[in-house]
């Protein structure tokens, strides 16, 4: 069995993070892996879909194979090591998902900790179950989860990062629906069926529309009004007249 499984089928990637008995808990040959699963998505595909085996979307990375743990007999890594081996990869990953000229949808049921809700609310959408949760608890053990936060910056306003952070408090589905980290909540007992209706809804529209509106949603937000709107015309334009 594989960490990560990746099936493409209808206009969908389907990337699966595959350690249910532990949480899905990703390491860092797991990041990497799912980076190269995004950079290598078929010239067809609509959307990039992740989510998680078991209860579980994901509950942050392993620490005990993380190159910043100086774990018994160990020695402790340098500043250097853990940018080559630990940041680099992992900034790498959420420029990636930014960078896709496609949509990313996360499908989140249980918990969605530390990278694994800086990962479901890095995707252009999250659709969670009613009882999936929330959580930054990197500050309890000392750490500050600037990773995490880069990749938040601009989904959620920076006094919602700030207190997530500080308080290492649990967000409910609804509380994360009301802050903006998840765009829809839905019934656990639904979650299955409802992802693959939106799935099918955006695979079903031309890419040439889809990757328009990921186009415009990646670069709007830095511009001034009177840009957006030159350049929403001008994305509008491009696509009608391809027909």
């Amino acid at each position: 069995m594989t960490d990560i499984t990746i099936k493409t089928a209808g206009g969908a990637c389907r990337i699966e993070l595959n350690r249910p008995d532990y949480g899905n808990l990703v390491t860092m040959d797991m990041v990497k892996s799912l980076t190269a699963a995004l950079k290598t998505i078929a010239a067809d595909v609509k959307l990039a879909v992740i989510f998680g085996q078991g209860k579980d979307f994901c509950k942050g990375r392993d620490y005990q194979a993380a190159p910043e743990s100086a774990a018994t007999g160990r020695v402790a890594p340098t500043a250097l090591k853990i940018r080559e081996e630990m940041t680099a990869p992992m900034t790498t990953l959420y420029t990636t998902l930014r960078e896709l000229p496609v949509p990313t949808l996360s499908i989140v049921q249980g918990a969605a900790y530390g990278f694994g809700c800086a990962l479901a609310g890095a995707c252009d959408m999250t659709l969670a179950g009613e009882s999936a949760h929330f959580r930054l608890p990197e500050m309890g053990r000392g750490l500050p989860p600037t990773l995490a936060m880069s990749a938040l910056w601009d989904r959620i306003s920076p006094r919602t990062i700030g207190y997530m952070v500080y308080s290492t408090a649990e967000l409910s589905a609804r509380d994360a629906l009301t802050i903006g980290l998840a765009s829809a909540v839905v019934p656990d007992t639904e979650l299955g069926a409802r992802a693959n209706v939106l799935i099918d809804t955006v695979c079903g529209e031309p890419l040439d529309a889809v990757k328009a509106v990921k186009e415009y949603l990646k670069q709007a937000s830095s511009m001034p009004a009177t840009a957006r709107g030159a350049f929403g015309a001008t994305l509008f334009a491009a696509v009608l007249s391809s027909r």
